[in-house]
């Protein structure tokens, strides 16, 4: 996309992207990413996966909230620095009014049975959607064939844990 022309459809997508994605994702920034790989490489084609893969890396060793690092990137890619704008609002909004609607319900949220459960199984669900980003990642190290990324994947695994 060339970034001195503003294309007001393609800025409502990244909007209405990045919103759908922020508001539909529970369990932290990699699941974010792996979705906005699934959305931005594979249904939009706006992407290459090394793009992608680059985008999570720079966003994942930058301080703050890798989402919002991710969009900001995204947005700049896209459209420049209104589509980091625009891409910014739309990671941000969902997460700030679940916040707030929480806030307001905090005491019977904390005491309802129901939503612990319901938070009990999503964890299910996020470590499913990481192991995918993994699994992912590692197979993208492995057609690389470099034998230094291929370390550094065993190695960084290996301190993990």
């Amino acid at each position: 996309m060339n970034n001195k022309t503003r294309d007001w459809k393609v800025l409502w997508e990244l909007f209405k992207s990045t919103f759908i994605l922020s508001a539909s994702t529970f369990g932290g920034g990699f699941v974010i990413v792996s979705l906005m790989k699934k959305k931005f490489v594979e249904e939009l084609g706006w992407l290459e996966e090394s793009e992608m893969l680059d985008i999570a890396a720079i966003a994942q060793s930058s301080p703050g909230p890798i989402p919002i690092n991710a969009s900001v990137i995204l947005g700049y890619r896209m459209q420049g620095i209104l589509g980091s704008i625009v891409a910014i609002f739309g990671t941000s909004i969902p997460p700030i009014a679940i916040i707030s609607i929480i806030s307001i319900f905090y005491t019977q949220f904390r005491e309802s049975t129901v939503i612990a459960t319901a938070l009990t199984v999503m964890r299910a669900g996020v470590a499913a959607v990481i192991c995918d980003v993994v699994i992912n990642l590692a197979k993208n190290i492995f057609k690389t064939k470099n034998i230094l990324y291929i370390a550094l994947m065993f190695i960084t695994f290996i301190m993990t844990y």
